[in-house]
């Protein structure tokens, strides 16, 4: 037979027809596919966490310091990675714990919580600070945090125990120096070294 017979055309040209569809199917399929993956990847991004919400929902300081209700307290800045990388974090425990303890948040390039600021000697930030219902420190704990370290601070702070994963506030070292040197040696700007008289 003939490859140009009459029979020859209608059926490569079926072929070809038939493979234009599955190519097209599969394309279409493709871009199906492609348009969900992306919907739902913005979708997701668009629910994240910002500092700013976290801000907007927080509890006011002056009435975190008044409700009765144990306060958790984060100095930030909106510049802060380490910051914005734990803000999905903190949401979902303000979600979790938010009917039992205060979340507050203090902005520390806002000059308005410069008191605050010094007087929980915020020097780095993420800076927790957990108080008690009546508004006493309890501990503080400086960067970023995993999840359930926070998870079980603030539930040892609802409980009312000892943090476990945070440095108490006013915990000072047992060592006794004493007041006075006890012997000519015993300054400690000689370094150890001899005083020759």
């Amino acid at each position: 037979m003939n490859s140009n017979s009459p029979d020859t055309i209608p059926k490569l040209a079926n072929e070809v027809t038939q493979a234009t569809r599955v190519r097209n199917f599969l394309i279409a399929i493709a871009a199906i596919a492609l348009t969900i993956a992306l919907s739902l990847g913005l979708r997701s991004e668009t629910n994240s966490v910002s500092l700013a919400s976290l801000e907007k929902q927080s509890t006011p300081l002056a009435v975190a310091l008044s409700n009765g209700k144990p306060s958790l307290m984060e100095f930030y800045a909106d510049w802060c990675t380490s910051c914005q990388a734990m803000a999905g974090d903190i949401g979902l425990l303000e979600k979790q714990y938010g009917d039992k303890v205060n979340f507050v948040m203090l902005n520390v390039d806002n000059t308005k919580w410069l008191p605050e600021v010094l007087k929980y000697q915020v020097d780095g930030i993420p800076h927790f600070v957990f108080l008690a219902g009546d508004g006493a420190e309890i501990a503080q704990a400086i960067g970023k945090q995993p999840r359930a370290i926070m998870a079980n601070n603030i539930e040892a702070l609802v409980g009312g125990g000892s943090l476990p994963f945070a440095q108490p506030s006013g915990q000072v070292s047992k060592f006794a120096a004493p007041v006075t040197p006890t012997g000519s040696n015993d300054d400690p700007r000689l370094h150890g070294s001899q005083v020759v008289n």
